[in-house]
């Protein structure tokens, strides 16, 4: 790799680092220790193919998608992960309902289903069309529709105070909750 181009890598690690993290926490459910794994791994297969690479944001989020579909692919049983249950709300607005609001949704996300998750980063964090998410993850449209709408109606058990009662999956402010959401 010549000079320019490793300055140019090491720019964009400096730049992108934190957004990328945050992405791969959602992804691997909070893990931090797998969130900087799958970060670093995208990062390593950017920096093989740098000078080749017109997009490195849309090349290492990406190779993240995938690399975080093959875990969970290769990772069976899934086991869901034990979380302590946060504090009851307090009654005076004291400023930290955007932390609870993060605590609430993170929490929701970490106990779903790798899939289920990835689904729903993609579509509400990562904004992506049905058809883009079916593009990064192989799958048909109608599979991401399906999981969509399962992923929405777990998230809505584990975390009912996400949406209001009698809401459907058309029409749930889920979208803004995950953005929300970003750790």
């Amino acid at each position: 790799m010549n000079p320019q181009d490793h300055e140019r890598f090491r720019d964009f690690v400096d730049a992108r680092w934190s957004a990328l993290l945050r992405l791969a926490n959602l992804l691997t459910g909070g893990d931090r220790h797998e969130a900087e794994d799958l970060v670093q791994i995208a990062l390593l297969k950017a920096l093989g193919r740098w000078r080749h690479i017109e997009d490195p944001e849309g090349y290492v989020r990406k190779v993240m998608y995938r690399h975080q579909i093959s875990r969970w692919r290769l990772r069976r049983p899934h086991r869901e992960p034990t979380f302590a249950t946060p504090p009851e709300r307090l009654g005076v607005a004291d400023g930290t309902s955007a932390a609870d609001l993060r605590i609430t949704v993170s929490g929701a996300l970490a106990r779903l289903t790798p899939r289920q998750r990835t689904v729903l980063v993609l579509r509400y964090f990562e904004d992506l069309s049905e058809t883009e998410v079916a593009a990064a993850l192989g799958c048909s449209v109608g599979t991401v529709r399906s999981t969509t709408h399962r992923s929405l109606a777990r998230l809505r058990t584990l975390a009912p105070e996400l949406g209001l009662p009698g809401q459907t999956a058309t029409t749930a402010p889920h979208a803004m909750s995950l953005k929300g959401a970003r750790t």
